[in-house]
C-alpha cells in the first residue's frame, strides 16, 4: 500500500470510519491547481506511513456525498480521523510537515 487510497462515496465508510489505523484523507479535484500541487506529497506520506496509517484520496466531483458530508467548501481540504471520528482538518495547500504534524498528533 505505498500509494494513497482512492476512496469513493461507498467506500469511504468502510476505509476511513471504520479503519483501525489513523486515517489522512485528501479532498481533491483534478481541476485544483494547489491539489495538484500537493499531490506528491501525499503520495510520498503514503509511502512513509504504510503500516501506521491510511493515506487516502477522494475527488470531490465524483464523490459528492461524502465532500457534503464533512461540508467540503474549499480544495484541498485534509482531513484527520482516528477510530472513525473526524479530530483535525486543514484547508488548503500546506508544508509537508504541517500534514505529518496533524498525522503525528493522530497516530
Amino acid at each position: 500500500m505505498s500509494h494513497p487510497i482512492v476512496l469513493t462515496d461507498d467506500s469511504f465508510d468502510a476505509e476511513v470510519l471504520k479503519s483501525d489505523k489513523p486515517v489522512m484523507v485528501d479532498f481533491w479535484a483534478t481541476w485544483c491547481a494547489p491539489c495538484r500541487m500537493i499531490a506528491p506529497v501525499v503520495e510520498e506520506m503514503a509511502k512513509e506511513y504504510d503500516g501506521k496509517a491510511k493515506i487516502c484520496k477522494i475527488d470531490v466531483d465524483a464523490n459528492p456525498a461524502v465532500a457534503s458530508k464533512f461540508g467540503i467548501m474549499s480544495i484541498p481540504s485534509i482531513l484527520f480521523f482516528k477510530n472513525g471520528e473526524l479530530v483535525d482538518k486543514i484547508v488548503g495547500a500546506v508544508p509537508k510537515s504541517q500534514l505529518i504534524s496533524k498525522l503525528q498528533s493522530a497516530i
